[in-house]
């Protein structure tokens, strides 16, 4: 592995990542979530939020590296998509068990899926550039 293209990537990642977060849960869906106003914190709690970003910019980061063989921006949004898709069971599932609304939830899950699509390319870029196809 290549840990300084590893880091730079998973740098990349997590630096788009929380201000994508920003942006569309943060301001585009701040109307949406002040409708379950009990349910969610008036201001996050930032420790937490910036944890959360670097386990995710770490671990898209470590998929890619390790099962897009073939690398490139391509290949590691087609990843991204589909990590995308595990969170969206679990927003389903959070809709299941949670008052929220249907806003909220396609939200989320259009969120997810921009968002790690997105990532997913940027570390692809960065980390399978130029990286041969592994055999």
């Amino acid at each position: 592995m290549d840990w300084k293209k590893f880091f730079m990537a998973f740098v990349a990642a997590f630096g788009f990542l929380f201000l994508f977060g920003f942006i569309w849960y943060g301001m585009l869906m701040h109307g949406a979530h002040q409708e379950v106003p009990t349910l969610l914190r008036s201001k996050p709690d930032f420790p937490w939020l910036i944890s959360g970003h670097i386990v995710m910019a770490f671990f898209l980061t470590l998929l890619c590296a390790k099962f897009v063989p073939a690398g490139g921006a391509g290949g590691c949004a087609k990843l991204g998509i589909l990590v995308a898709l595990v969170y969206a069971g679990a927003d389903l599932i959070m809709f299941a068990v949670q008052p929220l609304t249907t806003k909220i939830l396609c939200g989320w899950i259009v969120g997810d899926l921009v968002q790690f699509a997105i990532a997913g390319a940027i570390i692809g870029a960065i980390y399978k550039s130029s990286s041969p196809v592994a055999r």
